[in-house]
């Protein structure tokens, strides 16, 4: 058999339905305009974004029969709040705590200096003074890097706000018109469409199902876990709490290496307030609970339809669609994944010796 023979069965099976033509193109021009008009679109399509995750609560006011322009305005008005919260308090108290954290870098460096000093000395058999010079080195370049990074950040500041000050505009205005506007949008997209294009609306509702309730699940994931821990970090007395507390809520959008990365900041900043102690046996501990409870208990109980994604599959998302999208990538990946699995199993097929039979 021959590669023009190959590739003929081939397309013959996964592309001889016109539906199939029609999902391919449709991906091909989402694909298209993502990765061509992205930055251009980029407050349209956070807009979208942050609409669909909105539109989770206007469906549940409208189940209590209210009305959708009712249930949109206070679902609006809900979000600008927190959208205030977040400009006035959360952010500006964030920013002092990394600005204090990032000025205390030296003093932990120093501090992590001299302990690795006298590592050769009591475990000489595992640890040279050659490999503790090479490691306060990296220390040394790390804090280097990281210093002139702030700088070329802060002299690059303004370009960044002037763009925030435009996605503050556009952004609330475009997601109020997405919810305000919902049907008559979507009907206007599908007048684009043939009429035949049933496969399409059945996979559309089947993700839009899947990824509604994963996407929303995992935003009330991340408040109750970042809740929880700022509580427990708050009465433990650990310093920098506010930006700890928000840094572990945000390391649940990415299972496994999320809580595998942000575990080092936790434990750096507990070692460097109290050292080998009880009070740091009682971070580790706390910490340790929080993210088994999260596993085991929180992530079933909001999750009820598991993801059936295999760990590597979920990695290798994550890395892909980051890659591709950064923030929304990794936010997204799961739900981007099921959608990929679920394409190629619902892709439609024609079974190629059936065609041979038919011509014969």
């Amino acid at each position: 058999m021959t590669l023009r023979h190959v590739i003929e069965r081939w397309f013959q099976r996964y592309f001889s339905d016109p539906q199939a033509i029609l999902l391919a193109i449709l991906l091909a021009v989402g694909f298209s305009v993502v990765f061509v008009m992205g930055e251009m679109l980029a407050p349209v399509l956070a807009s979208v974004v942050l609409a669909y995750l909105l539109e989770g609560l206007v469906q549940n006011l409208r189940d209590s029969r209210t009305p959708r322009l009712v249930a949109v305005n206070l679902v609006f008005l809900l979000f600008l709040t927190f959208l205030l919260f977040s400009l006035f308090i959360l952010f500006p108290l964030l920013s002092k705590q990394l600005s204090q954290l990032v000025q205390e870098l030296p003093t932990m460096a120093t501090a992590a200096r001299e302990l690795l000093s006298h590592l050769p000395e009591r475990y000489p058999d595992i640890i040279s003074l050659e490999q503790v010079s090479t490691i306060n080195k990296t220390i040394r370049e790390a804090i280097n890097e990281l210093g002139q990074n702030v700088l070329s950040y802060s002299l690059s500041s303004i370009p960044a706000l002037i763009t925030l000050a435009v996605y503050l505009v556009l952004v609330p205005l475009l997601i109020f018109f997405f919810l305000k506007d919902k049907d008559l949008l979507l009907a206007w997209f599908q007048d684009f469409l043939p009429k035949d294009h049933t496969i399409a609306t059945s996979l559309w509702s089947e993700m839009d199902k899947q990824m509604g309730n994963y996407v929303r699940g995992k935003f009330y994931e991340i408040i109750i876990v970042g809740a929880v821990t700022y509580v427990s970090f708050t009465i433990l007395g650990l310093n920098y709490t506010p930006l700890l507390a928000v840094l572990v809520g945000l390391s649940v959008i990415v299972p496994y290496l999320g809580a595998a990365v942000v575990t080092v900041p936790v434990l750096l900043v507990g070692f460097f307030q109290w050292g080998w102690g009880t009070e740091f046996a009682w971070v580790v501990s706390v910490y340790a609970i929080i993210q088994a409870l999260d596993g085991n208990i929180l992530v079933p109980l909001l999750f009820s339809e598991a993801v059936n994604l295999h760990p590597v599959a979920i990695i290798v998302a994550v890395l892909v669609f980051g890659g591709l999208w950064g923030f929304w990538g990794v936010f997204f990946a799961i739900p981007l994944a099921t959608l990929v699995k679920a394409l190629l199993v619902s892709w439609p097929r024609t079974h190629v010796d059936v065609i041979h039979r038919t011509e014969i």
